[in-house]
């Protein structure tokens, strides 16, 4: 202290991961273009053990831990999404906050998985009719209406749980896609089957579609799964069967 060095971790050891989640939800995310997703990535970190540490202890075998609970869950691809946002929030807490991270940040701590780009796993056999078997059985079964519509449109899970009814063009058979990962608008064509299924989907006073999180589709799809499958496999059915 003399020498004018000292660095004070009283609000690192007072914080806990899940207040910064909770200011960074409330003051960053709105700020970007993929809110409702990053806020979905949010909430699911927020709900690890993890989250209920102090800031000022967590290093890399907290986050290690961390990645390792996740891994059972989530595709590596996943996992690496979560971890930018959870080091972006350490890194806002440091930079714009001045929150004094012992450790730094700690999500350069840990290893990354790596992500296989060359995945093509498909629905062989009688998989997809026992995935929808299972999804029906599941809570209130609106997984299963999720996972057909997937199948039929080769949506991503963030683009189906933001789905809204004024996207929709009954006449065109299209569905408007106003934000996707290449930032540019699409428009995707409905099968009949696609059509069935919003037919039976009830209309929501917040005007979206399935009225479900991305955190919660995620959590359904995980439980009602066969191994070794993914919901992005879903866009690869889609795709290969129409070749």
């Amino acid at each position: 202290m003399d020498r004018g060095v000292f660095v004070s971790r009283a609000e690192a050891e007072s914080t806990t991961p899940v207040q910064l989640l909770d200011r960074y939800q409330r003051e960053i995310t709105p700020q970007k273009r993929g809110a409702r997703m990053e806020q979905s990535h949010l909430k699911i970190i927020s709900e690890d053990p993890v989250a209920r540490c102090t800031v000022a202890h967590i290093a890399g075998k907290e986050l290690t831990a961390y990645k390792n609970r996740r891994l059972k869950a989530v595709s590596a691809s996943t996992l690496n999404r979560e971890l930018n946002i959870l080091s972006h929030v350490f890194t806002v807490a440091a930079q714009e906050w001045h929150i004094h991270l012992p450790w730094g940040n700690p999500v350069r701590l840990v290893s990354r998985p790596r992500v296989d780009d060359k995945r093509a796993r498909r629905l062989v056999g009688d998989e997809q009719a026992r995935l929808l078997v299972a999804a029906r059985s599941y809570s209130n079964g609106g997984i299963a209406l999720a996972i057909t519509w997937a199948i039929e449109t080769a949506m991503r899970r963030g683009e189906i749980a933001a789905m809204r009814w004024e996207h929709l063009d009954r006449k065109a058979k299209v569905l408007l896609v106003p934000e996707i990962k290449s930032g540019t608008p699409r428009r995707v064509p409905l099968s009949t089957t696609a059509i069935a299924v919003l037919e039976g989907l009830p209309r929501r006073v917040d005007g979206r579609v399935f009225g479900v999180h991305l955190a919660s589709m995620s959590r359904a799809f995980a439980a009602t799964c066969i191994t070794g499958l993914t919901f992005h496999d879903l866009r690869h059915e889609t795709t290969s069967a129409a070749l």
